[in-house]
Order: C-alpha cells, then sequence, then structure tokens
C-alpha cells in the first residue's frame, strides 16, 4: 500500500524533540528534569541543525544521572555527618 502524496511531501526526517512535557529546570543542574536538556537546548532546539540536535540527543543519557541523586536532609544527614 502506497502513501497517500498529500502525506509524502510534509513528511520530515527530522531529529525528534526528547520533550516530555515535564518542564522544570533543576536549580543545581540547570537541566530540565523530563529531558536532561539544558535551558539554553530547550530554547534554541528550533533553531538547531539535524546534526546539533543529534549530538544534543546522543549526550542526554550521560546527564540523567545528574538528577537521580537527591541530597540527604534531615536526619539521614545529621547520622552520616556524625551530628
Amino acid at each position: 500500500m502506497s502513501t497517500p502524496e498529500s502525506r509524502r511531501v510534509w513528511r520530515r526526517d527530522e531529529v525528534e524533540s526528547p520533550c516530555r512535557n515535564i518542564c522544570v529546570i533543576h536549580p543545581e543542574t540547570g537541566l530540565c528534569i523530563g529531558c536532561y536538556r539544558t535551558g539554553a537546548e530547550i530554547a534554541d532546539w528550533s533553531r538547531l541543525t539535524h546534526e546539533e540536535r543529534r549530538a544534543v540527543i546522543l549526550e542526554l543519557p550521560t546527564r540523567a544521572p545528574q538528577l537521580t541523586r537527591r541530597p540527604r536532609r534531615g536526619r539521614a544527614a545529621r547520622l552520616n555527618d556524625g551530628g
């Protein structure tokens, strides 16, 4: 079955945005907690070239661990600090 001509015309080979609609920038890392992009990368996404987008996408998995560790607070932090 062939694709209708109207759909073929509008098909674009672009790197999709990694946005997950959880748009919150972590105050310490500067990364979005949903997609792991920086604020600048999010703002510039529509202007980035295919290659630039691809480079960002390939780097995202290395950023995820920066957001998974939460600082210890309260009693747990005091116990670990010896106080």
